[in-house]
């Protein structure tokens, strides 16, 4: 299974997760016209502003879509394991817009000079309409490293990822202006 063996090659498996999913999530930024590919590499310009989302789904399910960046600060030194890029549950289907967002998309923004980082994104099935406790982050709220995607997915039993995809960025000139948006420090 490509998706499958994109995973562990990438070794989003461990580091990650600890299934890899069966699915691949088609996704594709509209703005720069790029699609996240199993690891292809793209730029924090092309994935700057939010993509669009499509996977297998099953009839009247809701599912949680999270992205998650292990590599933070670097893939070599990862003390901030896992930063939260986007964190959305309760999606009637693929609409993810319909959902309830926790975290709102924030783009990459891999520092310079650490690299690539891996950008993965995976959906879970969910059993029901799940109440969540979290934090909701905006866009603008920086504080979402050390965020533990394990950890999520036991607490509300979410099981294992249905789909999945990635890719892997590092630092471009659009980086410093991602930063410059990060002004909620509450």
């Amino acid at each position: 299974n490509p998706t499958t063996d994109a995973f562990t090659h990438n070794e989003i498996v461990p580091d990650l997760i600890d299934v890899a999913p069966e699915r691949t999530i088609k996704i594709t930024y509209p703005e720069s016209d790029v699609e996240v590919s199993l690891g292809n590499q793209l730029t924090p310009t092309q994935v700057r502003s939010r993509p669009k989302l499509c996977w297998d789904v099953e009839p009247n399910a809701l599912y949680t879509l999270l992205m998650a960046d292990p590599d933070a600060p670097s893939r070599s030194n990862p003390e901030m394991r896992s930063w939260k890029h986007w964190l959305v549950g309760n999606i009637p289907g693929v609409d993810v817009d319909a959902g309830e967002v926790l975290a709102d998309y924030v783009g990459s923004g891999p520092p310079q000079g650490t690299g690539l980082h891996r950008y993965v994104f995976l959906v879970y099935k969910q059993q029901d309409r799940v109440t969540f406790n979290e934090t909701v982050l905006s866009s603008r709220n920086p504080n979402r490293g050390k965020w533990n995607p394990a950890q999520f997915v036991k607490q509300y039993q979410l099981g294992d990822p249905v789909a999945g995809n990635f890719y892997q960025a590092q630092y471009d000139d659009y980086v410093p202006e991602l930063y410059a948006t990060f002004t909620d420090t509450s």
